[in-house]
């Protein structure tokens, strides 16, 4: 099986998405499972007792026959045999292929409701055409690549999964005023997707999120992406304002518990 045949809206990343799923941060533990026809990922963080199926892919060619279910199957056995209490077909921060199923992967989510998964959340992505220009207006605060301090400054104003990020990303970019860290950007971490992004509260309405968003945007139309994807979007009034970015992907998250 081609990956990128079954993975049609995602073909050209497709083999990217793989190698990002087998070099996760220390301290998960992950799984594949494979048929000629198909392969499942699966992986579950450091004490945790939550599985997920991070890529499920059939032949387009072989569907219908059961081979999604038995490899769903076969990952959810592993997941409980490591202590997990519930299944999800959701993303795994900071390693992760898509928040949840794309909905235009229908037979996917046919196949979740079948085995007993219930939708409880809906996440959305925005892309930005980049043929634009990126320049951003200058304002009180310098814009640097070096990631020097970087991740201690995202563990210490958001959380352990954005500093990995930042750290794993293509680029990421970082704001200073006074010469103290207030914001910061990365693309890349997950291939060709924008994020994650934050600006202190002391920082908000100096432009600087705005500034390292069509730094990043930038940058990525220089790689030769023709746009960038907007990953797991909270604030979509600002990326729509800040650079016409529009919602064009939803994900529906699933759920089972084990009983």
């Amino acid at each position: 099986m081609k990956l990128r045949d079954a993975l049609t809206w995602d073909a050209d990343a497709a083999e990217a998405l793989v190698d990002r799923l087998v070099t996760p941060p220390d301290g998960r533990i992950w799984t594949s499972f494979a048929k000629q026809d198909g392969v499942v990922f699966a992986s579950m963080s450091h004490g945790g007792d939550i599985g997920h199926v991070d890529l499920l892919a059939v032949d387009p060619a072989a569907r219908r026959r059961g081979t999604g279910r038995a490899l769903v199957l076969a990952a959810e056995e592993w997941a409980r045999s490591h202590g997990a209490r519930e299944m999800r077909f959701a993303g795994n921060p900071p390693c992760y292929a898509w928040p949840g199923i794309d909905v235009r992967y229908t037979p996917a989510l046919c196949l979740a409701d079948s085995l007993g998964y219930e939708r409880y959340r809906a996440a959305c992505n925005m892309t930005v055409d980049l043929h634009g220009d990126f320049s951003a207006a200058p304002g009180d605060f310098t814009i640097s690549d070096d990631r020097t301090g970087v991740a201690e400054f995202v563990r210490e104003n958001w959380n352990e999964a954005w500093a990995w990020e930042a750290v794993e990303a293509e680029r990421c970019y970082h704001a200073e005023v006074d010469g103290e860290i207030v914001g910061f950007a990365a693309w890349g971490a997950r291939p060709a997707w924008f994020g994650p992004m934050g600006t202190t509260p002391s920082a908000r309405g100096l432009g600087v999120g705005t500034a390292l968003l069509r730094r990043c945007l930038a940058d990525m139309a220089a790689a030769g992406l023709p746009a960038a994807e907007i990953a797991w979007v909270g604030p979509i009034g600002f990326y729509a304002k800040a650079v016409g970015a529009r919602v064009e992907r939803v994900f529906w998250l699933y759920r089972k518990e084990f009983s």
